[in-house]
């Protein structure tokens, strides 16, 4: 008997799968951003800790994760979209762009550095 897959998330954008029959095709696709969904990323037994990727021990091993497959063992997850960790991505780029912007604020005078400016030509740094 087919179900609807109203409940579940496509694993690449997060979009609703409702309408989308279940069990799922091996070519079923996200109505939104066309991904596959009998896939990996996908499946219930997915953890991306893993080597191998899969907590299913009987399972053959799939390269890509995001393709679909033959496995016999998928089960799809309902909450397989996992949004990135928006905060932790924008306080890295800060501290980046802060590292190579040029702008070190109250940085000392480097006496190391100012010898070999001074051995090679170069002009001894002021302090700040």
């Amino acid at each position: 008997m087919l179900r609807d897959a109203a409940g579940y998330q496509c694993w690449k954008c997060g979009a609703d799968l409702a309408g989308v029959p279940l069990p799922l095709a091996r070519e079923a696709e996200c109505p939104k951003c066309r991904a596959w969904l009998h896939a990996c990323r996908q499946c219930q037994f997915y953890d991306s800790r893993l080597t191998a990727k899969c907590h299913e021990e009987r399972a053959e091993e799939v390269r890509d994760k995001e393709t679909a497959n033959f496995c016999d063992w998928f089960k799809p997850r309902p909450d397989a979209h996992r949004p990135p960790a928006q905060a932790k991505t924008q306080a890295a780029k800060a501290k980046i762009d802060a590292l190579f912007s040029g702008d070190v604020g109250d940085s000392p005078v480097d006496p190391a550095r100012d010898k070999l400016d001074a051995l090679f030509g170069g002009q001894p740094k002021k302090p700040l």
